[in-house]
């Protein structure tokens, strides 16, 4: 090797470093890591194999996919348990998914709560779970023999209008409003969820014809100048009474919804965004800034499945907008994983999606992001999932705090204390002890190792586990390497992830 090869390559191995060293240090302890698990048309889940009666095949698929995204960092799931009225879930007022049994209103066989599951194994994982609900969309077929006789679309006609293929609940109906939030706090009542998600399905997208509700707005909207505003007052609404409702019946269930990328453009409105695409507000009469600035809901999740500088919707214009329009309240940016093998503008270069990553990690008003969807991801579509768990998921994420709902610390863990060292495989393993502290706001743990000198707790490095196990006083710690010295501590966390103050610090190893 030459000096001057030898100089290059010293060079490149400092900007290595550096490099490295950057991201570490980059990697916040907070983040939302969110993932859209699509039920409908069985996108992601289950596969069309195992729709029917095969209860265990779809339970094998579904632990499946939940151990590649734990492996991956993911910490959230949006899971859609009502794609098209019906139901992926037991206690429904509506019917069985086709999606699920292969025919409306058949049970799995053996019987068993898809969501109820679900929720449980997902938080095993450290991971939330969301149950994500399509309001309106009351089918995906005009085809009336994939609709039992008994479905609401024939019991309750007057409710719902064809539209292109599909018919969707009419939103102007007083009546149809009352019975969605009866639907969704069922849900809400019956399940361990950590939050209910709507998509950008409000209105349907629009067609060559007009909507088929103007004697809807003869009925019930004539104090509206217009129709259009009608119409976003009706999804208003909904929106605001669900908000209500939700918090009511339990105050730790966020509420959130992921709108059409543009809100409007500035050149329909001065506060719009830098942009001259589709707009949701005119297109599906969904008004999403107020929501926001309402605060009706708890997070935003803009789907901004465009590249960086693209004209008609460029991500990091969007971006900065919804940042700079959150009020308060949390964005996470939707972002579209299967775009990632696209020979279009934008995504033929595969450091697009990860530097989007960068991106809104260095907006301090963007929380995290969430991946449409769970098989792109999992398929590693452009190596992108290789990005996400070897380099900015490498490290545990608690999920946000969100202190207007609540910002209360629980207890701290106690007495912690090591009770031996254990040869597991060629490393040693260190078995931890504490007792968990009688606050009934505790919902689990985060224990820590620190190395010497590094006792930082603001570090994900220093996490080894986030536990969703209240009861847990228990842990193993089976990677410790030889020669190292270490010290222990713990925190408790409650539903919203406010984290306690440390337990008392021990040191182990040899």
């Amino acid at each position: 090797m030459t000096i001057k090869s030898a100089l290059l390559f010293i060079l490149i191995l400092l900007a290595s470093v550096s490099l490295y060293a950057q991201s570490e240090k980059a990697a916040p302890k907070r983040e939302f890591r969110g993932v859209w698990v699509a039920t409908v048309q069985n996108i992601d889940w289950p596969t069309k194999a195992a729709v029917g009666l095969n209860a265990e095949a779809q339970k094998q698929e579904l632990l499946q996919i939940l151990d590649e995204h734990q492996k991956t960092g993911i910490n959230a799931v949006m899971f859609q348990v009502r794609p098209s009225t019906d139901a992926f879930y037991a206690k429904s007022r509506e019917q069985w998914s086709r999606f699920l049994t292969g025919k409306q209103g058949l049970a799995p066989e053996p019987l068993y709560d898809p969501l109820e599951f679900a929720i449980a194994e997902a938080h095993k994982r450290g991971m939330e779970l969301h149950a994500w609900i399509n309001p309106y969309r009351a089918t995906t077929s005009l085809v009336d023999s994939l609709t039992s006789l008994d479905h609401i679309t024939h019991t309750r006609p007057e409710w719902f209008f064809a539209y292109g293929d599909k018919k969707y609940f009419n939103p102007g109906v007083p009546e149809v409003r009352s019975y969605l939030v009866d639907v969704i706090m069922d849900v809400v009542r019956n399940y361990d969820v950590d939050g209910i998600h709507f998509d950008d399905y409000f209105y349907p997208y629009p067609g060559k014809e007009p909507l088929p509700d103007s004697i809807t707005y003869q009925l019930h909207g004539q104090e509206f100048a217009t129709i259009e505003d009608w119409r976003r007052n009706n999804v208003d609404i909904l929106i605001k009474s669900l908000s209500e409702n939700i918090h009511a019946e339990k105050s730790y269930v966020k509420f959130g919804i992921s709108p059409f990328g543009i809100w409007r453009n500035k050149a329909q409105d001065p506060l719009g965004s830098e942009s001259n695409g589709f707009s949701g507000y005119s297109a599906l009469y969904a008004d999403a800034r107020k929501w926001v600035q309402e605060g009706w809901i708890d997070y935003i999740n803009p789907q901004l499945y465009f590249p960086f500088y693209y004209a008609a919707a460029p991500y990091e214009k969007l971006l900065d907008w919804w940042a700079a329009n959150s009020f308060g309240k949390h964005v996470y940016i939707g972002q579209g994983v299967y775009r990632a093998m696209e020979d279009r503008e934008g995504w033929r270069d595969k450091q697009q999606l990860p530097n989007q990553v960068r991106y809104l990690r260095n907006n301090p008003l963007v929380q995290g992001s969430v991946y449409f969807s769970s098989k792109s991801l999992t398929n590693n579509l452009g190596g992108f999932r290789d990005s996400l768990q070897h380099d900015f998921y490498r490290y545990p994420a608690l999920q946000p705090q969100m202190n207007w709902l609540d910002n209360t610390p629980p207890a701290s863990p106690t007495k912690l204390r090591e009770k031996g060292f254990f040869i597991f495989k060629s490393n040693k393993l260190a078995k931890l002890e504490w007792e968990w502290p009688q606050d009934e706001e505790v919902y689990g743990y985060v224990i820590y190792r620190f190395e010497k000198g590094e006792e930082d707790i603001q570090n994900p490095k220093n996490i080894l586990k986030i536990s969703f196990d209240k009861t847990l006083s228990y842990y193993e710690d089976k990677s410790i390497a030889k020669g190292k010295k270490y010290v222990y501590a713990i925190t408790s966390i409650d539903r919203l992830k406010n984290e306690s103050a440390l337990s008392n610090k021990i040191k182990a190893g040899f």
